[in-house]
C-alpha cells in the first residue's frame, strides 16, 4: 500500500516519508478499513514531533488517527456482513503504529463507525478526535437540556462542533473569539451570543447573555481565560478544558472553591469505552440531520502530508484532509 510514515520524531518535512508498505491484515475482532480521506489533527502532529518529550511508541509510524472509507476486510470474530461498509475511523493510531495516512488501516470492529448516506466521506473524516473531544466536553457532566454553555475558541475544530452539539441538545450556547474582527466568521448556533475576548470588559459582556452565570464552561485556553471563567461561572458550574496555554497555571482558588466550581480535564486518547461509543452514535445522528457543518480546506494529496501537517501546525481554521488514492 502507499503510505506516509516516520521512523524518528521531527519537523514534517524531515521526518515524514512517502512510499510503499506492506498490506496490513485484520486480527481477531478487527476490520481493514480502505481509505478515501485521512484527517489530520494538532494532536496527530504533536506525536510526530515529540511534544513534551514523548518518545516513537513503535519504531515506524504512519501518522494519523481520524479517516474515512469503506471496509474491505474483516478478522475472525466480526460480521461478514461489515464487508463493503462504508465507515469513519477514529483512534487509529492511539496505541496503535498504523494510523489513516495509507492506504489501509486496521482498528477493532468499534472504531470503525458505520456511515450513514447522508454524511459525506470528507466530513466523516473529520469527527474522530475532535467530535469525540467536544462531546465529551460538553456531556461529561450529564444533560445540558435548559442550561446556559460557554464556548470558548468557537471557530476551532474542538469548539465548533460542541457549540453545536449543546444547541442540538437544547442547550443555551454562548460563544467567544480572540478578536472582534472574528465574529463575522462564526456560523450556526455560535453566532447568536457571540462575545470577542478583545473587548473591554468580557465578562460584563458575557453576563449580559446570563445574569445568574453559565453552568458549563467549554475551554480551549484555560490558564488565559480561568480568571474570566470563574467572574462569569455560576454556583456548581463545570469548566471542561481540553486545552491550556501555560502548563503550570494559576487559578482563583477561593473564589471557585466558593462557587463550588469543577474543573475536569479532557484526554481524547483515554477517554472510557463507552463515551467515545456514545461520542461516535451522537456524532453520526448529527450529521445525518444536518446538524453539524465543519468547515473544511480543499483536501492535500497523501504524499503531501508534510504540507497537511505544517498546515494543522500554523493553526489552520479549516480541517485538513488528505486524500487517499486508489
Amino acid at each position: 500500500m502507499r503510505a506516509v510514515w516516520y521512523d524518528q520524531q521531527g519537523p514534517a518535512a524531515e521526518v515524514l516519508q512517502f512510499g510503499e508498505l506492506p498490506d496490513p491484515d485484520p486480527g481477531p475482532g478487527e476490520v481493514r478499513v480502505r481509505l478515501r480521506y485521512s484527517g489530520v489533527n494538532p494532536g496527530d502532529t504533536k506525536k510526530r514531533r515529540g511534544w513534551l518529550g514523548s518518545t516513537m511508541p513503535f519504531p515506524r509510524v504512519v501518522p494519523d488517527s481520524d479517516g474515512s472509507g469503506l471496509i474491505d476486510q474483516i478478522g475472525p470474530g466480526v460480521d461478514q456482513a461489515r464487508i463493503g461498509q462504508r465507515v469513519w475511523v477514529y483512534n487509529a493510531q492511539s496505541y496503535r503504529p498504523l494510523g489513516t495516512a495509507a492506504q489501509y488501516t486496521v482498528v477493532p470492529s468499534a472504531l470503525a463507525v458505520d456511515l450513514p448516506n447522508e454524511v459525506d466521506d470528507e466530513t466523516a473524516a473529520c469527527l474522530g478526535i475532535p467530535g469525540i473531544t467536544a462531546h465529551r466536553a460538553v456531556f461529561a457532566d450529564g444533560s445540558v437540556r435548559g442550561a446556559t454553555v460557554l464556548v470558548h475558541g468557537a471557530l476551532g475544530a474542538v469548539s465548533s462542533i460542541a457549540a453545536q452539539l449543546a444547541h442540538r441538545a437544547g442547550a443555551t450556547v454562548i460563544s467567544t473569539v480572540r478578536r472582534t474582527d472574528d465574529l463575522a466568521r462564526l456560523t450556526g448556533p455560535a453566532m447568536a451570543r457571540a462575545v470577542a475576548l478583545d473587548v473591554t470588559d468580557p465578562a460584563s459582556a458575557i453576563r449580559e447573555y446570563a445574569p445568574d452565570g453559565v453552568d458549563r464552561i467549554i475551554e480551549v485556553a484555560f490558564s488565559d481565560n480561568v480568571d474570566l471563567d470563574a467572574a462569569v461561572a455560576g454556583n456548581a458550574a463545570v469548566i471542561a478544558a481540553y486545552a491550556t496555554r501555560a502548563d503550570r497555571p494559576d487559578f482563583p482558588f477561593w473564589p471557585m472553591l466558593f462557587n463550588n466550581i469543577t474543573i475536569r480535564l479532557l484526554g481524547s486518547d483515554d477517554f472510557p469505552p463507552e463515551a467515545k461509543g456514545q461520542a461516535a452514535v451522537d456524532l453520526t445522528a448529527a450529521a445525518q440531520a444536518g446538524d453539524l457543518t465543519i468547515p473544511i480546506a480543499e483536501p492535500l494529496p497523501l504524499e503531501q502530508a508534510a504540507a497537511a501537517h505544517e498546515r494543522v501546525d500554523a493553526g489552520s481554521r479549516r480541517r485538513v484532509l488528505l486524500a487517499i488514492p486508489d
